[in-house]
């Protein structure tokens, strides 16, 4: 883990980027104080999510799944991403 002034990681904010990917995280100061924290992203797909509306398929309301529908018609095909299975 390492500090960092908000200042400091404002300047080197693409350094800061590189070190989180290669698995740092890094806590962002200001005035002496934690205000962030930033690490690596979790790696997940989207195979969790998928088990789960499959395990409770007939459970789910006809709300939820308009809900569903709904925010997919909301999106772009360019924002649009399959998840693979794991």
């Amino acid at each position: 883990m390492k500090l960092m002034s908000a200042t400091d990681a404002s300047r080197r904010f693409a350094a800061v980027l590189d070190e989180a990917e290669r698995g740092q995280t890094i806590i962002v100061t200001r005035g002496g104080r934690r205000v962030a924290v930033i690490g690596p992203a979790p790696a997940a797909t989207g195979h969790a999510v998928k088990e789960t509306l499959r395990r409770h398929r007939g459970a789910l309301d006809a709300a939820f799944e308009g809900d569903v529908a709904a925010g997919r018609r909301t999106t772009t095909d360019e924002l649009r991403v399959t998840w693979p299975d794991a």
